[in-house]
């Protein structure tokens, strides 16, 4: 069984992990690279396995070690910002800022929102990684994920940022029930609709005076989101889109709104990990998206 962790030596591991060699590590941190080799060589005596695989140019991870890094480096660097900011007396948002977020809400409103974040928070190290897949905020060293419709997890707690209603939008070309018109049946609409499965749903929408419902014939299958966007301004049919994304061609008049679709809207949640509280740089990034999305 592993002794109690040294967690001097715990922090000297992760600097050779972060600088990817004794010598490197020894240079950014001004100490002996004997000692840090000791230290490291210390913890794995205690742990009972071996974190490094040390060759005659080279050094790497096992995969013991790659685990620990990965686990540990972000909450020693936690660690040391809050003893910096106790030791100061300061609680302000400072530091490295790690974030990731969904391909779509990155493209489409970020960039603005980081420059002001910046702007405001000049001592926080704004860093947002564009992604669709499901980060995992210890596993991937994130301080904050933004999920769009986040299941339920006990390990995360959060905030709704953002509600974005499903619009079902065509342009102008594509033929719409006339006004008083109520079809007693779904009427077929030939449609642009998300890559995989489709479930034969009825699209079942209101326009403020009255309900509608159609039976979408898909014509295209497209995976992204501005695709769907795009072939629908080129004509090809009516898709239903985030109001985010179709809400400056309706005003233009490049795509006609037909209905609010039925249900919930699409929900974007700014989470991070519930072990501990959040840190003044984690409110005030999430307080800072909040009062950006909600502006849009």
């Amino acid at each position: 069984m592993a002794g109690p962790m040294d967690l001097h030596a715990l922090a000297d591991f992760n600097l050779v992990a972060t600088q990817g060699g004794f010598g490197r590590a020894a240079r950014a941190s001004g100490r002996p690279k004997a000692t840090l080799s000791r230290r490291v060589a210390e913890l794995e005596a205690g742990l009972g396995v071996r974190l490094l695989e040390r060759g005659a140019r080279s050094l790497r991870l096992t995969e013991a070690g790659a685990v620990l890094h990965a686990r540990t480096g972000p909450l020693l660097a936690e660690i040391t910002e809050a003893a910096e900011a106790v030791a100061s007396g300061l609680d302000r948002p400072r530091g490295r800022l790690r974030v990731s977020a969904p391909m779509l809400l990155s493209n489409t409103a970020l960039g603005p929102v980081a420059a002001a974040f910046a702007a405001r928070h000049p001592e926080v190290r704004l860093e947002i990684e564009a992604e669709d897949r499901l980060a995992d905020p210890v596993e991937d060293g994130y301080d904050v994920v933004i999920r769009v419709n986040p299941r339920p997890d006990e390990r995360l707690v959060g905030r709704c940022v953002m509600r974005d209603p499903r619009w079902l939008v065509a342009a102008p070309s594509l033929p719409m029930p006339p006004p008083g018109l109520v079809p007693e049946e779904p009427v077929p609409l030939p449609a642009l609709v998300r890559s995989g499965p489709f479930p034969g749903e009825v699209w079942s929408v209101s326009d403020g005076e009255r309900r509608l419902a159609f039976r979408p014939e898909p014509v295209l299958r497209l995976s992204a989101l501005p695709m769907l966007r795009d072939a629908v301004l080129a004509g090809s049919g009516a898709a239903v889109l985030p109001r985010s994304l179709a809400e400056r061609d309706v005003e233009a008049g490049r795509l006609v709104l037909w209905g609010v679709l039925d249900g919930p809207p699409t929900e974007v949640w700014a989470l991070h990990t519930s072990r501990r509280l959040a840190s003044p740089k984690v409110t005030a990034f999430i307080e800072h998206l909040a009062r950006a999305l909600s502006a849009r």
